[in-house]
């Protein structure tokens, strides 16, 4: 299993072909993903392996997004299937990192604890100081895409994703949960400073 040349491999391609538009679902989410994958990974004390393959889901989990916005996990799987194989990656390999992909897919329902980690790093940001920084860039990739038409509407999806999520691995729950919460409230106060 060629790991490091497989995440190399998929990372230049989202580098160079991901389109502009997509100020969110970016080469930065990805990494950030990655990085999210790694903390989570360690602290739920997984093994070596493992973390190889919930890395390579971290790198490969929005592929998708280079030729759909739409059922992109899927896409992502098929990429996955497409590419792993001449990296040494087993078929049993591949089918885990689908399943790890396939857990980002809103709502989460991850159902192996590899998959529970990937999920909880994907929208690690939510519980995060950062939040309100990369929420813009979802809000702007939104907008392009003619999925909402301005902030209110933005405030009010985003109140009605915060409170349909939840984080599933002890890991997040511990280190972004009680920010999440804040960063709700702010959003709420936001809504109420615009009907004032």
């Amino acid at each position: 299993m060629q790991f490091k040349e497989a995440c190399e491999f998929i990372l230049d391609k989202l580098r160079d072909e991901l389109p502009s538009h997509l100020t969110y679902h970016s080469i930065y989410h990805t990494l950030d993903v990655c990085g999210a994958a790694k903390r989570i990974g360690r602290l739920e004390n997984i093994t070596a392996t493992e973390m190889k393959l919930l890395l390579t889901a971290a790198c490969y989990h929005d592929c998708g997004y280079l030729t759909t916005t739409t059922g992109h996990e899927e896409q992502s799987c098929n990429f996955a299937e497409e590419f792993l194989p001449g990296f040494g990656y087993s078929n049993d390999a591949i089918a885990e990192i689908c399943v790890m992909i396939r857990a980002t897919r809103i709502p989460q329902a991850p159902q192996t604890p590899l998959a529970q980690i990937l999920a909880d790093a994907d929208l690690d940001y939510l519980g995060r100081e950062d939040f309100f920084t990369i929420s813009e860039q979802l809000f702007l990739e939104f907008i392009a895409l003619g999925l909402i038409t301005g902030k209110e509407e933005w405030n009010r999806v985003q109140i009605k994703f915060f409170e349909n999520h939840r984080y599933f691995t002890a890991t997040a729950i511990n280190l972004r949960q009680v920010y999440k919460e804040k960063n709700l409230q702010q959003i709420k106060a936001a809504i109420k400073k615009d009907i004032e």
